[in-house]
């Protein structure tokens, strides 16, 4: 039985990995959030639902002895991780020149620091095996000024490179791990509505499903992809984001600073 460890499990694309292993089988999980109440709930809905067996360990990955604590569990020998989903994530409705440096920081540890630090200990662990298999959750925002006035893109652009950087080089293939980068688009999770971000924003053609997107991914990280872009419209756009000129893909982009004022995200 393979052993699973999600983070952001607890809300959002991490939930939509966590349930899809466990109605697919053959996975026990490791599901990581900072509320341990709603983990609770959300193993025992796994158990009785798909007789999956699911470890919780609340964290605030932002925290050093809570990320210490995950990557224990994550390098643990005796019972190994085969597969690491690094969804945790976050973003704010509140526009970057509004906001306080802290409160950036913040959304930088959730969105980059932390997810390279637990990519950096599996691919030791999984590589001293030769075997396993990493699925970093950025966004198809990292390819361009997708966002305006805000840092979510450049911390999801740092989390792509990192990726990239790693599974390219000559000792990640050679290890036996897969590495992945996953850049959705909008996605219908709670996300816009834990950030403040009016659904509003986003038309209609735009929206993916998040059991799609899952099944989609897991597919290419199968196949060996190294990045993974769900649906054809968002290849479109990632493809434009990549190629045509910024300042085009600026004009079209959303300003949060045009946004109206939202409650700030609490922790």
């Amino acid at each position: 039985m393979r052993i699973a460890l999600v983070t952001g499990a607890s809300a959002g694309i991490g939930r939509a990995f966590a349930r899809h292993l466990a109605a697919q089988g053959g996975h026990r999980l490791v599901l990581v959030a900072r509320s341990a109440a709603i983990l609770d709930a959300f193993a025992g809905e796994l158990r009785d639902h798909h007789a999956t067996e699911a470890e919780v360990i609340a964290a605030d990955l932002t925290v050093p002895a809570d990320r210490r604590r995950v990557i224990d569990r994550l390098t643990d020998q005796a019972t190994p991780v085969d597969l690491l989903i690094n969804a945790a994530g976050m973003g704010y409705s509140v526009p970057t020149t509004s906001n306080t440096f802290e409160r950036e920081e913040y959304l930088l540890d959730i969105n980059a620091r932390s997810k390279l630090e637990l990519t950096l200990h599996a691919l030791r662990a999984m590589g001293g095996r030769g075997s396993g298999e990493i699925v970093n959750v950025s966004s198809v925002a990292a390819l361009g000024p997708a966002w305006l006035d805000s840092t979510y893109g450049a911390s999801q652009a740092y989390l792509l490179a990192a990726t990239e950087s790693l599974a390219y080089s000559a000792r990640v293939r050679r290890s036996g791990v897969r590495l992945m980068a996953l850049l959705p688009g909008d996605t219908r999770t709670e996300f816009n509505a834990r950030a403040g971000i009016p659904d509003s924003t986003t038309p209609d053609w735009r929206w993916l499903s998040a059991e799609r997107l899952v099944r989609d991914a897991l597919r290419d990280l199968r196949a060996g992809r190294i990045t993974s872009i769900p649906s054809r419209r968002y290849k479109v756009l990632a493809w434009a984001l990549r190629h045509g000129p910024r300042s085009v893909a600026a004009r079209v982009a959303l300003d949060f600073g045009t946004l109206p004022p939202a409650p700030p995200v609490t922790r």
